[in-house]
């Protein structure tokens, strides 16, 4: 009788292992789908593990894209990146410091040090622009380190600060003019919102000065080589706020459902990236 006891228990102890094992898979499962769980970052290969929130990812797309339309080397993309992060978190703040109180936008630009005025330093553009402007002025800056650099154009009372941030400024800038291809993704959630393709069309002219065509909830972009894959991770640093679902160039594929970086693409047409925008959630 003792052994038939001691049979029956080991049999109970055993199923009641295998229900909680099942349910701890159900469980992890069901975490893994979870879209509340999902951290919304966007990471660039070669980054040092310093990832970006979409917000600074699309801040970097536009400083990023503005240094392609102006035909600036990714030098120079890199040293603007590792400047905004070092001054703004790069984000667009409307408040300096106590070393610069009217410091204000990404750079931290100040009006009265002839940046402009506040409404214009508060302006990506025109801040981006105005960087750009200084930083080519400064003789032999693509082959300073970029603590030089950038010091030569912000004369910052921290020089050495921004050399902490050159692995993720090197990192994103690669990606982003394009010289890193399926160097950039996105972790996102589910779109809340539906995608506009004229949105998509105007800061794709705003920030490349290229011309889009828009079918339906597809936006389509003329472009080939480092160009395709700038304005390709362009469209995943911008997901999140443009409501992307789907971007395609040169036979790779990133789909803000997949959740597993860009994977090959059968079909990708070629000499062109293919944008596809967010429906209207169900409901």
């Amino acid at each position: 009788m003792a052994r038939k006891g001691g049979w029956r228990r080991r049999t109970v102890l055993l199923l009641v292992l295998v229900m909680v094992a099942g349910a701890i898979y159900t469980a992890v499962g069901f975490l893994q789908r979870s879209e509340t769980l999902i951290t919304e970052r966007c990471t660039a290969a070669g980054a040092g593990g310093e990832d970006l929130a979409t917000d600074q990812a699309a801040n970097a797309a536009l400083i990023s894209a503005v240094a392609v339309r102006r035909g600036l080397p990714a030098r120079a993309a890199s040293i603007a990146l590792a400047t905004a992060m070092q001054e703004s978190k790069l984000r667009n703040i409307g408040h300096g410091d106590q070393a610069g109180p009217d410091s204000r936008g990404l750079f931290q630009q100040r009006p009265s040090q002839g940046w402009g005025t506040e409404e214009q330093v508060m302006d990506p553009y025109h801040a981006t622009n105005a960087f750009y402007d200084a930083l080519v002025k400064v003789p032999g800056y693509e082959s300073m380190p970029i603590t030089q650099a950038a010091q030569r154009v912000q004369r910052s009372a921290y020089p050495g600060a921004y050399a902490q941030h050159e692995p993720m400024a090197r990192a994103f800038a690669s990606a982003l003019t394009g010289f890193t291809p399926q160097g950039l993704d996105c972790s996102l959630r589910k779109s809340d919102a539906a995608g506009d393709p004229a949105e998509v069309r105007d800061r794709l002219a705003a920030d490349f000065g290229v011309a889009a065509a828009a079918s339906g909830r597809t936006v389509t972009v003329a472009a080939e080589g480092n160009r395709a894959w700038a304005v390709a991770q362009w469209a995943v640093a911008n997901a999140k706020p443009l409501a992307i679902a789907d971007v395609r160039v040169d036979g790779q594929a990133w789909s803000r459902s997949a959740r597993n970086g860009w994977q090959a693409a059968e079909g990708t047409a070629g000499g062109q990236v293919t944008i596809t925008l967010a429906e209207a959630p169900a409901g």
